[in-house]
């Protein structure tokens, strides 16, 4: 069966740091595209960030580029965010996603996705 698991949501202070983590089963890992995405409340689906099937082709959100940071252990099946310098306006709820071959920020091109981590950035 088919899952994508993501864990490493909380609470993080206005300029503190938080690692998500996916982890993926069900299918062949290093054959998928795997691509972050959040939603706030009252607002659409926002792609983040996303990375290539062996890691070489990394994609960012303007508004998170020089902060947040992807990557994937394909031996571990997990794909990785690693989201520094922290802001409110980054609180919403991250998924991850996965897509067969190129990577992209468009949730629509994407098959699969996770359950999603809460993320809250407040003082």
């Amino acid at each position: 069966q088919l899952q994508l698991v993501e864990s490493g949501g909380g609470w993080v202070q206005p300029g503190g740091s938080a690692r998500l983590s996916c982890a993926a089963s069900g299918f062949r890992f290093d054959d998928h595209a795997i691509g972050w995405f959040r939603q706030a409340p009252g607002k659409e689906r926002e792609g983040v960030s996303s990375i290539s099937r062996g890691g070489g082709i990394t994609k960012y959100a303007d508004s998170v580029k020089g902060r947040f940071t992807i990557s994937r252990d394909n031996a571990k099946n997990t794909v990785y965010l690693q989201m520094n310098s922290l802001k409110p306006e980054d609180t919403a709820m991250y998924y991850c996603a996965a897509k067969r071959f190129s990577t992209t920020l468009v949730s629509d091109d994407y098959d699969y996705w996770g359950q999603g981590t809460q993320v809250t950035v407040s003082s």
